[in-house]
């Protein structure tokens, strides 16, 4: 007779890092406040959020660098700090860190810099694997030059392949990317995706750029006041979020005040469903400026009864429309609308706008 055994029976992977009841205090600085955060063998989490929300204080928790004062950390099941019963130091963690400065070793060529943590392996190894990371990002034409003698985006790269070259169960990122210039910085983030889902590293980056954090992450966990406000896909984040911070966090958002009639908000750009708040609430209505989707209207200019352009400016893949909204109540307001490529009506031209409610959030005043 043989022996069933269910999807259910088989017990699921430990994270490769799980952290429980996280808290620290600098002084009277309460800097982070009971994070609960798991990473999966894999996968790639942001903590992102502005500075000083305590999302690099956590990372340096992760490491080893800050002593845990209250909750515990684990890689693969097992604890490896928790205040004063355990500590393993960073070195031991087999954990690889990379920050916004690449503190290369002066004296060491680009390869040696590389192979500096491979001493475990023999030294043919130790090349073979230096050469492949510095071939994947970028660098493999550099081997023999010196730190001093490379770009700041250069150094980053190189820095980025020491901290992968031993194969680390988990990547933990700094702001990897922040000093670097616009067009480069979207390189070389690019080609560390590539390695880090290539290894399959679980990694922790931390970011305060909301658009870095959607291009690398997995999930976000975004940060405020030392606290997760939310953790989901940047899908989630972005289209569904759960409070007015994680709207405004991720752009430019037109916010308006209104009062639940029958259901719904009534603003200058039509009805928008509240039938979950009280009947008679003050409500906060954001929308997002990719959410007004306008078409012109073959009207008199001077027809300022109806919705018009206040100033249309180009700002390279969008154009940027400022406008006067006129309700059917004769509600008006200044909005915001972001539209695709070049799209520049002239000043009081008239429009009809349409709403895409996807793109528009309610939350209680």
């Amino acid at each position: 007779m043989t022996a069933t055994v269910s999807l259910s029976d088989v017990a699921a992977p430990a994270p490769a890092l799980s952290l429980r009841g996280v808290q620290h205090t600098f002084a009277a600085n309460h800097v982070v406040k009971g994070i609960d955060l798991d990473i999966a063998q894999g996968e790639v989490v942001c903590l992102l959020g502005p500075s000083g929300c305590g999302k690099t204080t956590l990372l340096r928790i992760a490491a080893g660098l800050e002593v845990v004062q209250e909750g515990t950390v684990s890689l693969e099941g097992q604890a490896i700090a928790a205040p004063g019963k355990r500590h393993v130091p960073p070195e031991k963690r087999n954990v690889g860190l990379a920050f916004q400065d690449s503190a290369l070793f002066p004296h060491l060529s680009v390869l040696e810099n590389v192979t500096f943590g491979l001493k475990h392996l023999p030294s043919g190894q130790r090349r073979a694997r230096a050469l492949e990371l510095l071939a994947q990002l970028g660098m493999a034409d550099y081997t023999e030059t010196y730190p001093h003698m490379l770009s700041g985006g250069q150094q980053q790269r190189v820095a980025l392949a020491r901290a992968l070259a031993p194969t680390p169960k988990l990547m933990l990122l700094d702001e990897p990317f922040s000093s670097l210039d616009a067009r480069l910085r979207d390189r070389i983030r690019d080609d560390t995706l590539h390695v880090l889902k290539k290894l399959g590293s679980a990694t922790l980056l931390v970011t305060h750029d909301p658009e870095e954090a959607m291009f690398m992450a997995d999930r976000i966990a975004l940060m405020r006041d030392g606290k997760i406000v939310q953790t989901g896909t940047p899908r989630e984040l972005y289209c569904a979020p759960v409070d007015p911070f994680v709207v405004t966090f991720f752009g430019e958002v037109n916010e308006l005040d209104g009062v639940v009639q029958e259901g719904v908000v009534h603003t200058p750009v039509g009805d928008v469903d509240a039938s979950w708040l009280p009947e008679g609430s003050a409500a906060q209505v954001m929308i997002r400026p990719e959410a007004l989707r306008i078409k012109e209207r073959d009207l008199p200019a001077d027809t300022h009864s109806h919705s018009h352009v206040v100033m249309a400016k180009l700002l390279g893949r969008t154009s940027l429309i400022h406008l006067c909204a006129h309700g059917v109540d004769g509600q008006e307001a200044h909005l915001h609308a972001r539209v695709p490529g070049v799209f520049l009506p002239q000043e009081g031209q008239p429009i009809d706008i349409d709403l895409d409610h996807s793109q528009v959030f309610i939350f209680p005043r």
